[in-house]
């Protein structure tokens, strides 16, 4: 792919469901995402995109699951199989340490938090689309958990909605190595314009201070 530039005033770095359940020792789903995670520096990755954005002016704008409530999904005619798992294992519930955001990834004053999504997407019957459009994004680059789930139905309903949509794939984990190579080798190439990685990132991000 040709060189990625990003306008800090249009560009916006979509942070998907940064909780403790699976970022977080302890977590609900850490085990889970827990050995790719790790082999991709994930943690590091994910602070070094969230600060470079700050610095330079990229808006960072927070993309939160459904934090579970007790009754969610029970009376729906048809919960997909991951609101199914979130009905037994009660991820991302809300009120408890599981369901807040890790704490090096807490929203700063001005940032943007959207409306929680119930599946995958976070556009799918949130307020993101306009809260975006509301701050002149065109760009957008989508980093957190999971990359074959939240991170590829985002992406491909940005697409859909003609925002430019650049993957990250060693700032996103996900079970099975497997999954990530789907979600980055052959799904991602359908509807991404860039899949680049963390350091190919920070390169093309603005300089610090460049933002309007």
């Amino acid at each position: 792919m040709a060189a990625e530039t990003y306008d800090p005033r249009r560009t916006a770095v979509l942070l998907v469901d940064p909780y403790n359940d699976f970022l977080s020792e302890g977590g609900k789903v850490w085990p889970v995402v827990q050995g790719v995670a790790e082999k991709v520096g994930l943690l590091d990755n994910l602070r070094a995109v969230v600060g470079a954005a700050r610095q330079c002016g990229v808006r960072v704008v927070f993309v939160p699951h459904r934090r579970w409530e007790p009754g969610d999904y029970e009376s729906w005619t048809h919960p997909n199989p991951t609101q199914r798992n979130i009905m037994v294992r009660h991820s991302f519930a809300r009120d408890t340490w599981g369901g807040e955001f890790h704490p090096d990834f807490q929203p700063r004053p001005g940032e943007v938090v959207a409306h929680e999504h119930w599946a995958q997407s976070g556009f799918a019957n949130t307020d993101l689309n306009m809260r975006l459009r509301q701050h002149g994004i065109t760009h957008v680059i989508l980093i957190g958990l999971l990359a074959n789930t939240c991170i590829e139905s985002t992406g491909r309903f940005a697409m859909e909605l003609g925002y430019h949509v650049t993957l990250v794939r060693d700032a996103t984990a996900a079970a099975k190595p497997e999954m990530m190579r789907s979600a980055h080798e052959l799904n991602g190439p359908t509807f991404a314009h860039a899949i680049l990685t963390t350091s190919e990132l920070l390169t093309a991000l603005p300089e610090e201070g460049s933002g309007a």
